[in-house]
């Protein structure tokens, strides 16, 4: 598995820890969107896969890594992108369309 492509846009909606929201495509043929970027306690950064309330009351991932090294792989794309953009401001930093 390659990761082909990685955007990430920043948000300001009021909550300090997340920090952004990010699409990535694996091998040109497989898209990964609602990805949020989220800054931890310690100030590093990790992507937080997208999920949805279950009925049970809890939020599930709806796709995630199965291992630790491709997690390591997405929250690795993620952080380089997000530290590229991150001084730009938030209506110079769009999401590219799918292509």
């Amino acid at each position: 598995m390659e990761i082909t492509k990685v955007s990430v846009r920043k948000v300001e909606n009021g909550n300090p820890r997340m920090k952004g929201t990010a699409y990535i495509e694996l091998d040109n043929c497989f898209a990964i969107e609602h990805i949020r970027v989220i800054e931890k306690a310690d100030g590093t950064l990790f992507a937080a896969m997208p999920s949805k309330k279950g009925s049970d009351g809890e939020y599930h991932d709806s796709c995630h890594p199965i291992n630790e090294e491709t997690r390591n792989k997405f929250n690795q794309a993620v952080t380089e992108e997000y530290n590229r953009i991150k001084d730009l401001d938030v209506q110079d930093n769009k999401v590219e369309e799918n292509e």
